[in-house]
């Protein structure tokens, strides 16, 4: 696929913005591994002076030190000078200062959780360098990246000795779908909607995982190319990521990740029964790391009579790629080594229509905005959307809306999302009817039913008048 910079429109303007202003400024960057952290950076830097600095990936026997050397070492082969002397962060950094002093110029720091782990003042160090040395340069701009977005909050955004000096701070999510369209470049109008669709159920929009698809493929020779046999790059890319972000505790993550890969949501309660756990502030410290990781989002309920968001939530994996490889890959790792998988045909697979359906939801709530567009919804009428439910008590039957968007205009948008190959047909209709019939909600509100799908829908779902809007996603993704 083409490998151009691709979207992120919004961000390169913040940072390009930053040159405008009269003073050295510190940015921070987060966002899950191959989300194109550091590709911004070097798109943002690439008419200015630029250096760029990586941890090494956390190992045991990796050290303290293990990090000051590589550090010295990029710093003599970006400058053309004797590696420094590494025993201690301060003399590193005012070896980059001072080679860094004058004009503009882009430091990025990558992986700076990797480069801080096993030295308690590195960040004390780094802060006082900012203060004391690259401040100095009113036209540079010191960009400290990572993946391990939780050490970042606790080490650095709510860290005091960071307090007041951050002047901006981006969170790298998927690309949109009209971005990732342009992954096809030239072939784009050769691939159906839905042949799309079925490939980003595997890569999301994540842009390294987009940029090797092969549009000369279909989307299920490339899932098999990439997923299903052991050179793959998605065979094994879930160990890869989980090792690095999270070391020794990735086993606990895992578990917790499979536990929700089976469903397309749960409860805390829910989850703790399923893992067999007491409930603890440990497991809840685990949910939030893989949330500020990128793999799990927590989804509020919330009252329609007046708007307040409850305190009840469902967990879901907003990652395609990791529930695609609990469901598939994982269970069937040592048949894919066999090259069990190279006449099979994918939709053969088990519960395959209904993973599908779970991931092309994902992909709809990520582009959420453009849907309000689509509906002709200002972002300021919305009180609250989310994949919505309602629990079951002596005095109302349980309910789920895959999604609903409540406006200040007491109206209620309740979204039914279909992902299939063929035209939805007219029984969508009743599961409607009855989703709505169970659903609490005052008197004085209206309702809208509105279905959204990629392959069409049947005359007869069109006859019926039920539904307010039929939504083609597809067009997104084809715009």
């Amino acid at each position: 696929m083409m490998t151009s910079f691709i979207g992120r429109e919004r961000e390169l303007r913040q940072l390009h913005d930053l040159f405008s202003r009269k003073t050295a400024n510190l940015v921070v960057v987060k966002g899950r591994r191959r989300i194109g952290k550091s590709r911004l950076i070097e798109e943002f830097a690439k008419d200015v002076k630029f250096f760029a600095f990586s941890g090494l990936p956390p190992m045991e026997e990796i050290t303290a030190q293990h990090q000051r050397d590589e550090f010295a070492r990029q710093l003599g082969r970006l400058f053309y000078i004797p590696i420094p002397y590494s025993a201690d962060w301060s003399d590193l950094f005012w070896h980059l200062a001072h080679h860094t002093q004058e004009g503009r110029c882009v430091i990025l720091l990558d992986e700076i959780s990797w480069m801080g782990l096993k030295d308690p003042t590195f960040l004390g160090k780094l802060k006082n360098a900012w203060d004391l040395r690259f401040k100095k340069n009113a036209e540079l701009v010191l960009v400290l990246c990572g993946s391990v977005s939780s050490w970042i909050e606790k080490n650095i955004l709510s860290s005091t000795g960071f307090v007041g000096r951050i002047d901006l701070i981006l969170t790298l999510n998927e690309l949109s779908l009209h971005d990732c369209n342009k992954f096809w470049g030239a072939s784009s109008e050769q691939w159906s909607a839905y042949e799309k669709f079925k490939a980003l159920s595997v890569t999301g929009g994540v842009p390294r995982y987009l940029e090797i698809l092969s549009p000369q493929l279909s989307a299920e020779e490339n899932i098999k190319r990439l997923c299903f046999i052991q050179e793959g790059f998605l065979f094994n890319e879930f160990e890869q990521i989980f090792h690095d972000l999270f070391a020794r505790r990735s086993d606990t993550y895992k578990e917790i990740l499979s536990c929700l890969g089976e469903k397309p949501h749960a409860s805390l309660d829910d989850l703790f029964k399923e893992l067999k756990m007491k409930k603890s502030g440990i497991l809840s410290d685990y949910i939030e790391d893989l949330i500020l990781a990128g793999f799990l989002k927590r989804d509020y309920t919330w009252s329609i009579r007046n708007g307040a968001v409850s305190r009840l939530s469902h967990l879901r994996i907003s990652d395609n790629y990791v529930r695609f490889y609990l469901k598939y890959i994982l269970p069937n790792k040592t048949k894919i080594e066999r090259d069990a998988f190279v006449d099979r045909s994918l939709t053969t697979l088990p519960g395959w229509e209904s993973l599908m359906g779970f991931q092309f939801e994902n992909l709809v709530l990520q582009n959420r905005a453009e849907l309000h567009k689509l509906l002709h919804l200002d972002p300021n009428e919305i009180v609250n959307d989310n994949p919505y439910f309602q629990r079951q008590t002596k005095d109302q039957r349980g309910c789920q809306i895959d999604y609903m968007i409540q406006t200040r205009f007491n109206s209620l948008y309740i979204c039914e999302v279909k992902f299939s190959k063929n035209p939805i047909n007219v029984r969508v209709v009743e599961e409607m009817k009855e989703k709505i019939k169970a659903l609490v909600f005052p008197k004085h509100f209206s309702y809208r039913p509105v279905l959204i799908h990629v392959n069409g829908v049947d005359e007869d779902v069109i006859a019926s008048e039920f539904f307010a809007e039929i939504i083609n996603f597809g067009d997104l993704i084809n715009t």
